[in-house]
């Protein structure tokens, strides 16, 4: 419990007995503590302004991390909904209680091992199911052997073997019942490879009569047959694309699409509707020949050549991750230099947190994603490319959301194509002098934590709903980012806050968590700002951070 300023505990532990006692400061504070279903113990607090109660704090805070959620052969993956489901060859011991929500009665297999028969021969009929991407499971035993090869067959030799693993750190068992399995996503550091044994009927038919042979010999005349249509298909369905690829655009190097400035100036209506615009050109929506609806941007200021800006284009164009905006492609007539880029129909992150449509307002579980989601995007920018790409202006106006809600990073790779005007540009923009490191003012170099620090400050109207430079409430001098992060400081109350539309329905740790990072992000000097990578951490609960100090910058610009 980190967020104790509401609430007083302690543990005592003698020869006779070990307990926590736990009070609050405030009396007329109602408070409980529970614990559901979902196996989390859980701190809610009644809130006298709305009448409900609200989520103060919970452990595990990570809903896959409660021991045996799932239950034995279980997996559970955080994100995915709901969040267990039985391996292959397994299934629900009761389908009752998992309807209802209840996973810990766990799986149980849909065949017996032939080893657990009376005669233990019957041990050579069973397999192994590779699961990739999974936590270690509890309870493994360390098995001294010199390849992969030896340890399944040690299992495999094994009754009372389920499982097994081999990795740089040698091979690994697992007796009996398989406990808190997770799923894991491939780019996660922990991952590994896990065996599960299973009968070979679950996996592959043994029988080798001579009607599984007939049958064995019709599967792959009709498989012939059936790939040398699925060849025809694919063939007819790359020479169609290619073909309306071509109506509205050249193809570039396999990947890219060169567009025609007639075919956009067709595909947008003559550049009608306006989607948004900044100093280094405005953007517009448009539908191309097959009727997918694209966001056209018409870049303003280029001082690149032909040859360097279709180089640097190409670069842009194979940066992929789910968290960007995708390019699509490119148009360079002339001084007339396009970008095409996939239509987000849910509009810019600033249009739902600063509009006035009450119907538009994001719930704070969607608001923290979307935080969570840019700073994944920013990670790839940061270090997950050839070289190290600094977007430069990040603002909720650069953050597009799509059908789903999922946030992409707009615009990133601009500052390479506008090139040595890019500075110029950006520091008179009125838009975007808000979220500008004090880099950018001194004139100093431009680096990764330039973007963490207009990160922090967009993170910040996340929390309040509104823009920074708009006056508070209770102070009309007060700058928001140094309000926040003395309220932090000081102990007092997180709600106060939070944007008034949604009413204080937040979990008040991740509005703290949030407004913590946002506040060393946006520390004066960068080398105390953390990178993206920390900062995800952070929010994700997997890296504590201490208080930080009021931004010295924020208490400068509020002065003058």
């Amino acid at each position: 419990m980190r967020l104790n300023y509401i609430y007083n505990f302690s543990f005592v532990s003698n020869e006779n007995e070990s307990y926590f006692t736990y009070s609050l400061y405030n009396s007329s504070i109602i408070s409980r503590l529970v614990m559901d279903i979902s196996g989390q113990i859980k701190q809610i607090t009644w809130l006298d302004s709305t009448q409900q109660w609200y989520l103060f704090w919970s452990q595990p805070r990570v809903q896959c991390d409660v021991y045996a959620f799932c239950g034995a052969f279980g997996s559970c993956y955080q994100n995915s909904m709901p969040y267990c489901s039985c391996l292959r060859g397994f299934e629900p011991k009761s389908v009752s209680e998992w309807n209802l929500g209840d996973n810990s009665g766990g799986c149980v297999r849909k065949t017996s091992l032939q080893c657990e028969g009376s005669n233990p021969s019957y041990r050579d009929n069973d397999a192994f199911l590779a699961i990739p991407n999974i936590a270690s499971p509890k309870y493994a035993q360390s098995v001294g052997l010199g390849n992969a090869a030896e340890c399944e067959l040690t299992c495999l030799k094994n009754c009372s073997c389920t499982a097994y693993a081999y990795d740089s750190n040698g091979c690994s068992i697992w007796v009996g019942d398989l406990i808190n399995l997770q799923q894991l996503t491939s780019d996660d550091s922990s991952r590994k490879t896990l065996y599960v044994k299973l009968a070979a009927s679950e996996l592959r038919d043994a029988s080798k009569n001579s009607n599984q042979a007939r049958l064995i010999i019709g599967g792959i005349v009709g498989g012939v047959v059936g790939i040398g249509i699925l060849l025809a298909l694919l063939l007819f369905v790359m020479l169609r694309r290619r073909k309306r690829m071509l109506a509205t655009g050249k193809l570039l190097e396999g990947f890219m699409v060169e567009f025609g400035y007639k075919d956009l100036h067709n595909a947008t209506k003559n550049f009608t509707e306006k989607l948004g615009g900044s100093g280094f050109g405005s953007v517009f929506k448009g539908a191309l020949a097959d009727s997918s609806m694209v966001a056209v941007k018409k870049l303003e200021g280029t001082s690149q050549g032909e040859k360097q800006f279709r180089t640097k284009v190409s670069i842009i164009g194979t940066m992929q991750h789910v968290n960007l905006v995708r390019l699509r492609g490119f148009c360079s007539k002339g001084t007339k230099r396009l970008l095409v880029y996939d239509y987000m129909p849910n509009r810019s992150l600033d249009f739902h947190l600063f509009g006035n449509n009450s119907s538009e307002v994001l719930g704070w579980k969607m608001r923290y994603q979307i935080a969570l989601g840019i700073a994944r995007g920013l990670i790839y920018l940061h270090e997950k490319c050839e070289e190290c790409i600094i977007h430069c202006d990040i603002k909720p106006e650069n953050i597009l959301l799509d059908a789903d809600f999922c946030p992409k990073v707009a615009d990133f790779g601009v500052a390479k194509l506008i090139g040595r005007d890019f500075r110029r540009i950006l520091t008179n923009m009125e838009g975007s002098r808000g979220y500008l490191s004090p880099e950018w003012i001194s004139r100093a170099a431009i680096t990764a934590k330039s973007d963490v620090y207009s990160y922090g400050m967009m993170l910040f109207e996340v929390v309040s709903g509104k823009r920074n430079s708009d006056p508070s409430a209770d102070d009309q001098n007060t700058f928001f980012p140094t309000l926040a992060a003395t309220v932090v400081n000081q102990g007092g109350s997180i709600l106060t806050l939070l944007d008034h539309r949604l009413e204080g329905n937040a979990d008040i740790e991740e509005v703290t968590e949030m407004i913590k990072v946002a506040s060393w992000c946006v520390q004066e000097n960068e080398t105390q700002r953390p990178t993206m990578r920390q900062a995800v951490q952070i929010l994700e609960g997997t890296l504590n951070v201490n208080l930080p100090p009021i931004p010295r910058f924020n208490q400068v610009f509020v002065d003058n």
